[in-house]
């Protein structure tokens, strides 16, 4: 007998609907999912990750007239862009290899340049002639105690660099006990979202995959085949009229 196919589309219909069912039964799975990766998300944070923890100090920019070689310089206080290229100026003079140098001679720390100019930032305070150096470390009181350092040596670099400028300490770096990152909040939220998106992504793209025969649309869709009967599940059903072959069922268990 010629099967009697139906002509081959050039096209894939998405049933959006298979797929919205698929996931509504799985969702248990989904959900289980989404706990599994918050709780590995939290896990990560809260354990495997070491805290940072950061501090900070504050030094007024002196922007009264100073001198760069043979040129004059006259800075009002009330010239804010000025003011700003300065911060930057005493930013990049902060992070010069022979500053950081000092700075870790001074506090005795087991960094190189390199590594202690990632863990410093520096810049202007609130649009002000204030410049705000932090920096951050897994450990609260190092991070004083370098901020506290740089706070001496870093004057004393620009006096040396430009003639005539001067920084006065603002607040002096203390001890901050609250970590700055990680986020245990953020990483559980990230882990949950993950968690649920890749799964429902997962069931999804096996839904789309499944080509088994599940009902008689199926048939209808992809043959030209009339439906000519449809057998009930018989050994499933709770209906009296049944009772014999959901009995026979059980004992053939039981035995």
């Amino acid at each position: 007998m010629k099967k009697n196919n139906k002509p081959v589309r050039e096209y894939y219909t998405i049933d959006l609907v298979h797929i919205f069912k698929t996931l509504w039964q799985r969702i248990w799975l989904i959900v289980l999912a989404g706990i599994i990766a918050a709780g590995i998300g939290f896990s990560v944070s809260a354990f495997l990750i070491k805290p940072e923890y950061s501090s900070s100090i504050m030094l007024y920019v002196n922007n009264s007239s100073f001198s760069l070689g043979n040129t004059s310089f006259s800075i009002s206080s009330s010239e804010i862009t000025a003011a700003q290229s300065l911060v930057k100026t005493y930013g990049e003079i902060l992070n010069n290899r022979s500053t950081l140098e000092r700075v870790i001679e001074k506090a005795d720390v087991p960094y190189s340049y390199k590594q202690l100019s990632k863990k410093i930032q520096s810049g202007q305070s609130n649009n002000t002639e204030i410049m705000r150096v932090d920096v951050t470390t897994n450990d609260p009181y190092e991070a004083a105690k370098i901020a506290n350092c740089i706070a001496e040596v870093l004057p004393v670099r620009i006096s040396e660099i430009i003639d005539g400028a001067s920084m006065e300490v603002v607040d002096a770096a203390v001890p901050n006990l609250e970590k700055v990152s990680p986020s245990i909040t953020q990483y559980t939220a990230v882990g949950l979202i993950l968690g649920v998106l890749l799964s429902a992504l997962a069931i999804a793209v096996g839904a789309l995959m499944d080509d088994t025969i599940h009902d008689e649309e199926y048939i209808l869709q992809t043959y030209d085949y009339p439906i000519l009967a449809k057998v009930p599940d018989l050994l499933g059903s709770d209906k009296k009229k049944y009772g014999y072959y959901s009995a026979k069922k059980k004992t053939s268990k039981n035995s």
